[in-house]
């Protein structure tokens, strides 16, 4: 059996994404993700229970020592695609490079292993900047299979309070090239790519700081060709408008 992606799983335990119709029946059959997930709940709780806690004693120097390496092992681990791929010679389907960028999850896990740490050992200390809460969505959309998409395609598009847009989709067709996120202007149909979704189905791509969203308020997902076109290439796979 095929498991969810971590990347998925953690996105459902912070409540960033909603669980959809294929992710239930996955969990209700197997049980090794959903033992995951209950684990990436208890510690995004764990993190989020810390917040209201200040001024408090500091932890044994061995804490931090140990908390400091859970930190350089998450800084470590693979992030979420945020960039435009550039032309290459690409036969195995939809790749993307890697951004830099630490997950939003690795520092909610982060706060919530020190906070862990520190009530084992009896001592009601945290980190100092308290643990950042989700980040409010401002508007969302659900895409649906557009064209000859096959109908079983869908997605969901939120816009977050930090200025990127997380998307989710499922059941996308296979494509020889790669998928591209776009936002368009309904009334003129201007366009104009915000970055790419890779293999995974979850991904973070950052907004321009000056965007329109009441204007640009169509989220579209592209099938693109490694051909050095930048320009949409007219086969819009999902799309859905923005509320919010």
């Amino acid at each position: 059996m095929q498991h969810l992606e971590h990347d998925r799983l953690i996105f459902l335990a912070l409540g960033e994404s909603e669980a959809d119709n294929a992710d239930r029946t996955h969990l209700d059959a197997c049980s090794h993700c959903r033992a995951e997930l209950a684990g990436l709940r208890e510690v995004a709780g764990l993190g989020r229970s810390t917040q209201s806690l200040r001024d408090l004693p500091d932890p044994p120097e061995h804490l931090w020592q140990g908390i400091t390496a859970e930190i350089r092992t998450a800084e470590q681990l693979p992030t979420l695609t945020t960039a435009r791929p550039q032309p290459a010679d690409q036969r195995d389907g939809p790749v993307a490079p890697r951004s830099r960028r630490p997950r939003r999850w690795v520092r909610y896990a982060v706060t919530a292993v020190a906070a862990a740490a520190v009530g084992i050992a009896g001592t009601a200390a945290v980190l100092r900047e308290g643990t950042p809460p989700p980040p409010p969505v401002t508007a969302s959309a659900q895409l649906a299979a557009y064209g000859s998409t096959p109908p079983q395609a869908r997605g969901d598009a939120r816009v977050l309070g930090t200025g990127e847009l997380h998307l989710h989709v499922a059941n996308l067709p296979p494509v020889s090239g790669y998928y591209e996120v776009w936002l368009i202007n309904p009334r003129n149909m201007e366009m104009f790519s915000i970055g790419v979704l890779g293999g995974g189905s979850d991904v973070l791509l950052p907004l321009p700081p000056n965007v329109d969203l009441g204007q640009y308020s169509v989220v579209d997902v592209s099938a693109e060709q490694f051909d050095n076109n930048t320009a949409h290439s007219g086969d819009s796979l999902l799309r859905g408008s923005l509320t919010g």
